[in-house]
């Protein structure tokens, strides 16, 4: 069986035509949900994106890998995707990039240039097409073919909407896996890791005027200022995160939004008609996710951070052409931490210990059974203060504060904060999470509910283990 993983950078639950987006067109995505099972309830369990991929790749939540930033390392002690393919026999193969940093431990000594970024490699993955911060070979191309494009995403990614479609970053990284996959033969197992729909909000070529401003629905606007948690009221004050307030302005910006879903929609098309040329598709195994969603103007933000599900609520696709039910929509709670189980268990492996979320196969099978009541997702924001902060020891505890976790229950959502504070909505009475929940005994059970969920899922590497003469699990197989 061939493996395609893809994940879509910053890509909301609720920018699709198959999840109820009557506004924008996303055929392949629409046909791959038809084809397999939609995950309508599906959370990433961190942003931005290396806390997010930690966890999506290791199957751990924040509490246990420790990635709590863009530059934090990821420990080398944590078994991961790549890895588990490759004891099931495939070569791993990046298209994109990861976003790992390196565990210091495993440097080449402190002047180890691999310690200077976070945009290292996830180990286990063989380079198809390697993409950094930089977007060096893309700016190359584009430089080949005359334009003046400068390094980096964030410059080069706004000139997309002068040039045309088949010439953007989406549409680069593609040609690169199509022409890698006509050099394969069967049984091989690609990580397709694209940018977009990632910020800057500009679409590339046509794409850029594809949809109205005027056709695309205001978000959610924030509560009055006397009922914001003052981190809510810090991120309104900070231009990288606030949203515009002009109605043309936030319009125009969630307009370029979907045009870049629909231009990278688009270009998944093109991947599947090449795996479907070269007769293969009822042999691959497709999943596709996200890293993390984006506020998009709801609540008057914009990017990923804080405790709004828009961050966190992604959209969730698992094909496997083996199993018969098909089209289906699992509306119960899944993480991005079940898609690692999931995927050893497709592929025969034994299920790594380390791994926080569940196997998805019996809800895949539609078999209920006993099954999570609440999904969860944290956000650290230490990274902000750490540059002022004491490291040394005794170190500065308050940045072990600055931090908070989020438990989303079918009627209530809860958001403890490390500084002491929370927040709590009432679902039931409003989904849009701007009321609150005033009733003790719900607000007591909600916290109780994340309090057992961290406990449940402490770190426990050796805690299943005792050290007695002829115990069963003396010597660990760690993956």
């Amino acid at each position: 069986m061939n493996v395609l993983f893809i994940t879509l950078d910053q890509f909301r639950a609720d920018a699709y035509g198959a999840a109820g987006n009557f506004l924008v067109a996303t055929p392949t995505l629409d046909s791959l949900a038809s084809e397999g099972v939609r995950l309508a309830r599906h959370y990433s369990q961190a942003a931005p994106c290396s806390p997010g991929r930690a966890a999506l790749y290791t199957g751990t939540y924040q509490m246990n890998n420790r990635v709590v930033a863009n530059g934090s390392p990821l420990s080398a002690r944590f078994d991961n995707v790549a890895m588990m393919a490759r004891r099931a026999g495939y070569v791993p193969t990046l298209f994109g990039y990861t976003d790992q940093g390196i565990d210091p431990a495993m440097a080449d000594g402190p002047d180890d240039p691999r310690l200077d970024s976070y945009e290292g490699v996830l180990p286990g993955f063989a380079l198809g097409h390697y993409l950094p911060e930089s977007q060096a070979t893309w700016v190359e191309y584009l430089r080949d073919l005359g334009y003046d494009v400068p390094y980096g995403w964030r410059l080069s990614l706004m000139g997309e909407p002068e040039r045309p479609a088949e010439h953007s970053l989406t549409s680069f990284l593609t040609t690169k896996f199509v022409e890698w996959l006509a050099t394969q033969d069967s049984g091989w197992f690609a990580h397709l890791s694209y940018l977009r729909p990632h910020p800057p909000y500009a679409a590339a070529g046509d794409y850029a005027t594809l949809y109205d401003p005027a056709d695309v629905a205001m978000p959610i606007p924030p509560v009055e200022a006397s009922e914001r948690h003052p981190l809510h009221e810090m991120a309104l004050g900070v231009s990288a995160s606030a949203a515009p307030r002009e109605e043309e302005a936030i319009r125009r910006l969630r307009a370029q939004y979907y045009g870049m879903i629909s231009e990278v929609d688009a270009n998944l098309g093109r991947v599947m008609s090449a795996i479907k040329d070269r007769g293969e598709w009822q042999d691959t195994l497709v999943i596709v996710t996200s890293d993390h969603g984006d506020q998009l103007g709801d609540h008057g933000l914009i990017q990923k951070l804080g405790f709004f599900p828009q961050s966190y609520h992604i959209l969730g696709i698992w094909r496997d052409p083996r199993r018969t039910r098909r089209g289906e929509v699992i509306e119960r709670f899944t993480e991005n931490v079940d898609l690692a189980p999931t995927l050893a268990d497709a592929l025969g492996l034994e299920i790594p210990a380390q791994f926080d979320g569940r196997v998805l196969t019996p809800l895949l099978d539609g078999e209920i059974g006993d099954w999570r009541t609440s999904a969860h997702y944290e956000w650290d924001y230490r990274s902000y203060f750490i540059a002022e902060a004491e490291t040394r020891w005794p170190r500065d505890r308050t940045l072990s504060r600055q931090n908070l976790a989020v438990g989303v229950g079918e009627d209530i959502a809860y958001v403890q904060l490390g500084d002491g504070t929370f927040k709590c909505f009432d679902l039931a009475a409003d989904a849009t999470w701007r009321t609150e929940c005033v009733d003790a005994d719900r607000v007591l059970r909600a916290a109780q509910e994340m309090l057992v969920w961290r406990q449940e899922h402490l770190e426990r590497e050796y805690t299943d283990m005792l050290l007695e003469p002829g115990r069963p699990g003396r010597w660990p197989a760690l993956h």
